[in-house]
């Protein structure tokens, strides 16, 4: 799935947090010990700014260390692809902002509770916590430019509002197994139409991010990144003049209608109910024939292309099309 951007602003209190004026007066607390200690106190090694984080371990681990830094979570799983290509940015990064944030790993098979506390409705989906409180980041693989901007408006954040400044990292310490820098690897041949359709999307053109993944797939019709892309885009051109009052008033007075049922669909994953829009449209799959049911599959594989095909609900979906069909 491609990044969504969320607003720094929709901030979604967990239970059991610190609130935001307790948060600001014990990192003053903190920095004015440290300032008494000679102001090497605290101090982190590199390898202390990722860390793998459990439900045993979250309040203290994630909740408690939020009133000191901010701390980024990055949901993964080790069957999901896009996570393997942005975690080690994020670790990469971890270490490269010098204690400025941390990053918490969560393996959401092993961690489901939490997955559902935060809403998760797909991985990767990174999160911060700052003085206790959830901000929703993005969600999908970004590029490197776009987790920049987010982790530095992330900081800005934490700074102003809280008066989180970070942790002192210790430079002489051994950085473990935390990757280190490489050097930035050769542009490929689409990256600047790819960062084009991206900022279109930022920018709610939907028309320029459509036409921009469709010039990359025209010479290059396997590319994995625009085919997402421009799935996500179409999807979001859809549903951009519906009205959800009378879709789904059409969707529940005709269940057979098949235009009715796929416009309720559109809806339904766009606003994260991803097994509902699957199970609607498998159920119409069932209801009719002919053209209305192809039409009915043909939307049903590109809102699996919106997902993404490593997405568990995927799979179970093609299972239960399959069964429907045959």
């Amino acid at each position: 799935m491609q990044p969504r951007n969320m607003s720094m602003s929709g901030v979604v209190d967990l239970a059991a947090v610190k609130a935001a004026q307790e948060a600001k007066a014990k990192a003053e607390q903190a920095r004015a010990e440290a300032a008494r200690q000679g102001g090497g106190g605290g101090a982190v090694s590199p390898a202390d700014l990722v860390i793998d984080v459990d439900e045993a371990g979250f309040e203290r681990d994630v909740l408690q260390r939020s009133t000191e830094v901010p701390v980024v979570i990055d949901f993964w799983a080790e069957w999901c692809q896009p996570c393997k290509q942005l975690s080690p940015v994020l670790e990469r990064l971890a270490v490269e902002y010098n204690g400025r944030f941390v990053l918490a790993r969560i393996d959401v098979d092993a961690n489901q509770m939490l997955m559902q506390q935060f809403g998760v409705q797909g991985i990767p989906a990174v999160f911060a916590v700052v003085a206790g409180q959830a901000l929703p980041l993005f969600q999908g693989a970004a590029g490197e430019a776009q987790i920049r901007q987010t982790l530095d408006q992330l900081v800005t954040v934490a700074e102003q509002r809280f008066g989180l400044t970070g942790l002192a990292v210790d430079a002489d310490a051994e950085p473990g197994n935390v990757p280190q820098a490489a050097p930035a690897a050769p542009a490929g041949p689409y990256d600047a139409l790819l960062e084009a359709a991206v900022q279109a999307l930022d920018a709610g053109d939907l028309g320029g991010a459509v036409q921009a993944y469709k010039n990359v797939l025209s010479d290059d019709p396997g590319n994995t990144e625009a085919k997402l892309g421009l799935a996500q885009a179409e999807l979001l051109q859809r549903v951009q003049s519906a009205d959800p009052q009378q879709v789904r008033k059409d969707a529940a007075d005709k269940p057979g209608d098949a235009p009715a049922q796929i416009a309720a669909a559109d809806l339904d994953l766009v606003g994260g109910h991803v097994e509902d829009a699957f199970g609607r449209l498998i159920d119409t799959v069932q209801r009719t024939a002919g053209d209305e049911r192809e039409a009915v599959r043909l939307r049903l594989l590109e809102l699996f292309e919106v997902v993404g095909a490593d997405d568990p609900r995927v799979t179970a979906a093609r299972r239960a099309l399959a069964r429907a069909l045959f």
